[in-house]
């Protein structure tokens, strides 16, 4: 009895060796010279600026709102259209009725909404549905609504110009003034006063 159980603990204890060894061999192998990371990610994860792109500034929603297209962004609706009507007077499907949307206060208007939308307050500006068509539940953690976002600005864009047009009919932002590119000289630098 005593020699079986000798056999048994002295195999384990070989397995265990043998898969210290093989777990210090791969890891030597795989993680040699790669402290860095890889030049090319296996794949791009929306929003995040990867290195290199030398901190290519996004276009403001504002300036993507002037050049938006009302057509496009109907189109962009069928997305929301399983959920959603636009429409004046029409019921409300899972989500509320956005007719008029653009400028009311925000969780208002009769629906059943989550406590996460009730409690953010505020009104539905050109910002803040522009944050809440990006990625809802970043917007209101514990939000009701599943959709998980649109990641293509313009697209928003699109969508937000749509939704305008059925009876909210906001001004469109001003567009922000470009900031000067890094390294640029300033103005006053240009249009030095020349010396005699």
């Amino acid at each position: 009895m005593s020699d079986r159980f000798n056999t048994i603990a002295g195999w384990t204890l070989f397995s265990g060796i043998v898969l210290l060894g093989a777990s210090a061999v791969s890891s030597r192998y795989f993680l040699a010279d790669k402290h860095q990371r890889p030049e090319k990610m296996g794949f791009e994860i929306a929003g995040v600026v990867q290195e290199g792109e030398g901190g290519k500034a996004a276009e403001p929603i504002e300036a993507l709102l002037a050049t938006a297209d009302p057509a496009k962004g109907q189109k962009t609706f069928a997305k929301c259209a399983s959920c959603h009507n636009a429409d004046q007077g029409g019921a409300a499907g899972l989500g509320p009725n956005l007719f008029g949307v653009l400028g009311k206060s925000v969780a208002s208007g009769g629906f059943a909404y989550s406590e996460a939308l009730k409690g953010k307050g505020g009104k539905w500006d050109w910002a803040a549905m522009n944050t809440w068509l990006t990625n809802p539940a970043a917007y209101a953690p514990g939000t009701a609504m599943s959709f998980a976002g649109l990641s293509d600005p313009k697209e928003r864009a699109n969508l937000l110009v749509y939704l305008n047009s059925k009876g909210s009919n906001l001004p469109l932002p001003a567009v922000p003034a470009a900031a000067p590119a890094e390294g640029a000289p300033a103005e006053a630098a240009k249009e030095a006063p020349k010396g005699k």
